[in-house]
């Protein structure tokens, strides 16, 4: 009977020290449409769940998600983080599609990354076998609406402080035939912006959240940083959960 016990203690010390050691999340690379090797991290819940294709802002890296994408999996999402190549770093993680970008002398401005999410979009589909939830964070909150317009992998649209960015296109002109499900954020003081930048788009496709007042550009308004981060993620998780 004792050697049972120790035995079955020993398989269950084992078991948990098995899920200790399995990482959080797996970095994964992919080609971009003109080759370049995008590197992203793959945050697994349940292979069977929704997933999200996260795309972060201007300056940043996938790492702008590390921590986000953890709660999202705790609320039943598989999250799909990538480096674009207009970027550089955040919470100390560079961003390395955008290195490999300067280092091969390829342009890397805002609406260069846009084949990076296109990419993205065909990978995370092919990978699931399901259409994917598009997230951007300010000018790639821009790129997720633009690139969602007739995109059949895409099945809905979250876009945090998105707004006029892209040099040479109108955005506003540019998504009038959107739609998908979409959710709109931004701090207060931008919420007149994403209201005038969604007009062309029908009501019934678009649910427009801010603050009363504050708020943080991007999708750092779901950091512990940010005072009202709640709020955020209550509007969020309930587009999120819509059918």
């Amino acid at each position: 009977m004792k050697q049972y016990f120790l035995l079955s203690l020993t398989c269950f010390l084992l078991l948990c020290c098995q899920n200790a050691s399995r990482p959080p999340f797996e970095k994964l690379s992919f080609p971009s449409q003109d080759g370049l090797i995008i590197t992203a991290d793959w945050f697994e819940k349940d292979p069977a769940k929704p997933a999200i294709l996260l795309c972060h802002q201007a300056g940043y890296s996938r790492g702008e998600y590390r921590k986000t994408a953890r709660e999202l999996n705790e609320a039943g999402y598989n999250c799909l983080a990538i480096d674009q190549r207009s970027g550089d770093g955040v919470t100390g993680i560079i961003n390395e599609t955008a290195t490999r970008a300067r280092e091969k002398g390829l342009p890397n401005s805002y609406l260069d990354a846009e084949p990076d999410i296109r990419a993205a979009i065909d990978y995370l589909h092919a990978r699931t076998g399901q259409k994917i939830i598009l997230w951007g964070s300010s000018y790639s909150a821009s790129l997720a609406l633009k690139v969602a317009v007739g995109n059949d992998k895409v099945s809905k649209v979250v876009a945090f402080s998105p707004g006029e960015y892209l040099k040479g296109v109108k955005l506003s002109q540019e998504i009038g035939d959107l739609a998908k499900p979409t959710f709109v954020t931004s701090s207060a003081k931008e919420a007149n912006d994403v209201r005038k930048l969604m007009k062309g788009v029908k009501p019934k496709y678009v649910i427009q959240f801010a603050p009363e007042e504050g708020g943080i550009h991007g999708s750092r308004a779901l950091w512990e940083s940010n005072t009202n981060k709640d709020d955020y993620w209550e509007a969020l998780l309930s587009f999120l959960s819509e059918a």
